[in-house]
């Protein structure tokens, strides 16, 4: 599976790094770091514990042993879900730990008095009601089938059998009850303990090996931009950086590098085979590429062709040494031939000239080195020219992205992610406000006769479409040119003719570089009076200070024992909101802010 594999290759990378080998199937099950994250809810890009409920209810219940994650594995499916909030109250203690009867306290000790699984239905049927092994079993199946007559037919059973042992009908009742609900879902704790163990060898190798683990994680989903977005956001949040492809760094599919960084493969460039990686990293042992010369006269350049050259170019995979630009490779140098073409004519003679020195008479003392060719100025290309180039060949922006000086107004103005297009019916009634780059425009005719375009517009949380028809088409198609960045005021209404299907209504279109700064009128930052501290105050003052612009600026500050509150405007500030404040702001768990 998926999981088992990103494990093997995490391994991999940890034995490539560090040189360690890690047995995964004997580590330690009480590793703290591995609980911390659990606890801390960070388990993005682990096993079976990903989705944001579960995170939720993670950091509420700080689970401190394998038992806890078994039981929250089983727990979180429909039915049983209702007795998670229980289950977290009385691990925590706030909730008293109760058994409908004593004596279940045998078989619910480890999980807190709640039934999880189906093995603990089974011994309580035989201990409250005599069942035999057999019809215990008969119980586990009626259950999770739903099989109604079998049920009724065993419930009678379990009465009589727990009348009989003395208990009271009532009490019996409530309990055969409290298992209707959940045993339809119920889980087998032996399935449950397999799958959170897995789960437990992924989120061990996140929290003790992060940046070997998440570059196998990205490795498996290397074709899907959705998730590997989404994981280099994560990589981002645990302080590492997700790099570009490096000709003296990059292994063939993602690595890390000396500083715990995580690269991309070379593997991962189209037009790059394999054969040309494994030769560019076994050459490599020889020592670093100190240039693209070094490149060419080193390097098989029959497995690692010019095609394979210019793709690792544009990729950015030269980008370490200073000398040459993207551009540079693909400029004129004369008689219709790129810098490419010369550079690879040359490595080709330069290694036939070593050889044939080589294996002269005199051995290769006699080697002449022919002169290194004129590196071309070629024009610039602009960041939007490089970034969609590096686009095409990885398939997502690396090294920038086209948006990175909108990114405040994108994610703090703007009330909508272009992601968020598809699922009309949670925009429906909403007043929405969408920013970004314009990736594609498509035109056609309609059956009658009519012009209209479908808009591909791409911002951080993704990419969507916005159909322009009749009037829309007409206004608004001046817009949809190819890199432009652009801001959209719409509304998602039902249609006229029919209630039941909703239409993307757009309002207003306008150049996202001309509003930027009239977006970014003032920021409103809310911060609680005790956590106004000395190191808060000096760095809110030098993130404001180093920043001079047409913002302005307003605190309002809470006194939450007193439930009162002061609202500040500062007078004679005028600062420019950056990036670095924004992200200092966010990471401040106290602190809330708003800008418009």
């Amino acid at each position: 599976s998926k999981t088992l594999s990103i494990l093997k290759e995490a391994l991999e990378n940890i034995k490539q790094t560090t040189g360690k080998e890690i047995d995964i199937d004997k580590i330690d099950l009480e590793d703290t770091k591995t609980y911390e994250l659990y606890s801390k809810g960070k388990t993005t890009g682990t096993f079976q514990f990903e989705s944001a409920g579960m995170q939720k209810y993670l950091k509420e219940l700080q689970p401190s042993k394998f038992e806890d994650l078994i039981a929250m594995n089983a727990l979180y499916r429909p039915g049983p879900m209702d007795y998670i909030p229980s289950f977290i109250a009385r691990k925590n203690g706030s909730e008293p730990i109760s058994y409908d009867i004593p004596i279940m306290e045998r078989y619910l000790k480890d999980t807190y008095g709640i039934t999880v699984y189906q093995e603990q239905v089974m011994l309580l049927s035989r201990l409250l009601a005599n069942f035999t092994r057999g019809q215990s079993d008969e119980l586990r199946k009626a259950m999770g089938k739903k099989l109604i007559e079998k049920m009724n037919h065993l419930k009678v059973k379990f009465i009589d059998g727990g009348k009989a042992n003395g208990h009271k009908e009532d009490v019996l009742l409530k309990i055969w009850a409290d298992w209707e609900k959940f045993a339809s879902y119920a889980f087998n704790k032996s399935h449950a303990t397999c799958y959170s163990w897995i789960a437990y060898q992924t989120a061990y190798l996140k929290a003790n090996y992060p940046s070997e683990y998440m570059a196998a994680v990205l490795s498996r989903n290397i074709s899907n931009i959705v998730e590997i977005t989404k994981f280099m956001d994560e990589c981002k949040a645990m302080g590492m950086q997700v790099l570009g492809p490096d000709v003296n760094e990059s292994h063939l599919k993602f690595g890390v590098n000396a500083n715990g960084d995580v690269r991309f493969g070379m593997g991962a460039i189209k037009g790059v085979g394999e054969s040309a990686v494994l030769n560019i990293i076994e050459e490599r042992k020889n020592g670093p590429f100190k240039s693209v010369f070094d490149f060419v006269e080193r390097v098989n350049l029959s497995s690692c062709n010019k095609k394979t050259i210019e793709s690792l170019a544009l990729a950015g995979a030269f980008d370490n040494f200073p000398e040459v630009r993207r551009e540079q490779f693909v400029a004129d140098a004369g008689k219709g031939e790129t810098f490419l073409d010369v550079l690879v004519r040359y490595g080709n003679k330069f290694q036939v000239d070593k050889n044939s020195a080589t294996n002269s008479l005199f051995g290769g003392d006699d080697f002449v080195a022919i002169a290194r060719p004129e590196i071309p100025a070629g024009d610039k290309w602009s960041d939007l020219e490089r970034l969609n180039k590096e686009k095409d060949l990885v398939g997502i922006y690396l090294s920038a992205h086209p948006l990175d000086e909108y990114w405040i107004v994108l994610n703090y103005v703007c009330n909508t992610g272009v992601a968020e297009l598809t699922d009309r019916d949670a925009l429906k009634g909403r007043e929405i406000l969408i920013g970004g780059i314009v990736t594609a425009f498509r035109e056609g005719m309609t059956k009658m006769g009519k012009p209209y375009g479908i808009l591909k517009l791409e911002d951080f949380t993704g990419s969507g479409e916005i159909a322009l028809f009749g009037n829309d088409y007409i206004e608004f198609s001046k817009y949809c040119k190819i890199g432009l960045t652009l801001l959209i005021n719409a509304s998602v209404q039902p249609r006229k003719w029919n209630e039941n299907e909703l239409d993307f209504k757009i309002g207003m279109i306008r150049m996202l570089n001309e509003e930027k700064d009239k977006l970014i009128e003032k920021i409103r930052i809310t911060l609680p009076i005790h956590d106004l501290d000395e190191p808060l105050i000096n760095e809110l003052s030098v993130l404001i200070k180093n920043n001079p612009g047409n913002s302005l600026l307003y605190f309002k500050v809470m006194d939450g024992e007193h439930n009162v509150s002061l609202n500040l405007f500062s007078q004679n500030v005028r600062f420019r909101v950056t990036r670095e404040l924004v992200d200092f702001l966010a990471e401040n768990e106290n602190v809330d802010f708003k800008i418009n």
